[in-house]
């Protein structure tokens, strides 16, 4: 599906307009690293390759994205982590701006990209 797709949409409705913009500059970066898939469940949309490597949930004025890892990340910015299987953790973090879609982000996207193979 494309990030135009109603049920993609449909994520976006009574929404501030920056959590629209962070999601658009998320979808610009991981694209980057070849194609993407954007697949709207009931309350996330997953991004993936061959398997999910993030899920992004909307909120009134922020975007949490919770991004799969094979190891912990210990950063002041995870919100929540959640190991869910021997070499597998979900790191959670919370968006407001843009501008949080920075290289460090972009680092942990582009690992669980890679072992979403």
């Amino acid at each position: 599906m494309t990030e135009n797709t109603p049920a993609v949409q449909h994520h976006f409705t009574d929404r501030a307009p920056v959590v629209r913009a962070i999601y658009d500059r998320l979808l610009m970066a991981v694209r980057q690293f070849g194609p993407v898939e954007e697949d709207p469940k009931k309350t996330s949309i997953h991004l993936n390759r061959n398997s999910a490597f993030a899920g992004v949930a909307t909120r009134k004025e922020a975007l949490v994205i919770t991004v799969k890892s094979a190891r912990d990340i210990d950063s002041p910015r995870v919100a929540k982590r959640e190991q869910v299987s021997k070499s597998r953790w979900h790191i959670e973090v919370r968006l407001t701006d843009p501008a949080q879609v920075d290289s460090e982000l972009i680092a942990w996207l582009r690992e669980a990209y890679e072992i979403s193979a």
